[in-house]
């Protein structure tokens, strides 16, 4: 150590420098670096899932039997009750902090999706607090999702689908979505983007 010191301080102009301060901040910033890159990746991966959900909800069958032209709002439920499933099924399997960081990320990629309609700060605001709201009564609702019959399932999910004649297709179609999610890893998800 003395002789670090000892090299520091005979080196230009007399100086006096310390290796120890000078390594702990390089540290300190590789660290970042290194902290960076794997929440870049790791949002990539969380792209993935996102990008999963929204192929899944722009299957233009669960819009047939809408009474008007679909909207943002139309889609963006359906995506909140994809992405209810996806969470009711892998809540019991994964680790919490990975399902809270996706679910912090598409939740920020819904936020972007609503600044590009062109929302401002404050309405955005109101709208996420609005779907938050809505996708958080979703869950509830199917948390029991495997002991309804076809009428109780068809009752929960008409709830969020009052722009839609009839949903009996919707509520087959998300049976069948669940048991294909419980057929799945998480990870699969993670991995790649796949074709409904």
């Amino acid at each position: 150590f003395s002789i670090i010191n000892f090299a520091c301080f005979s080196s230009r102009f007399l100086t006096p420098c310390f290796f120890i301060t000078l390594f702990n901040e390089q540290l300190v910033i590789n660290m970042k670096i290194i902290n960076n890159l794997i929440n870049l990746i790791m949002s990539i991966e969380y792209l993935n899932i996102y990008n999963n959900l929204i192929n899944l909800t722009t299957n233009k069958n669960l819009y047939i039997s809408l009474k008007s032209q679909d909207t943002f709002s139309d889609r963006l439920t359906i995506f909140l009750i994809h992405f209810a499933f996806f969470l009711k099924i892998f809540k019991p399997k994964e680790d919490k902090k990975i399902l809270q960081k996706i679910y912090d990320f598409n939740f920020r990629q819904m936020e972007l999706s609503i600044r590009e309609i062109g929302y401002g700060d404050q309405s955005i605001n109101k709208k996420m607090k609005d779907y938050i709201n809505v996708f958080h009564a979703i869950i509830s609702d199917i948390h029991y999702w495997d002991d309804l019959d076809k009428k109780g399932k068809k009752n929960q999910i008409a709830k969020f689908l009052a722009n839609h004649n009839e949903i009996d297709h919707l509520v087959d179609y998300f049976d069948e979505f669940h048991i294909n999610l419980s057929k799945k890893t998480l990870n699969s998800y993670l991995k790649s983007v796949s074709s409904r």
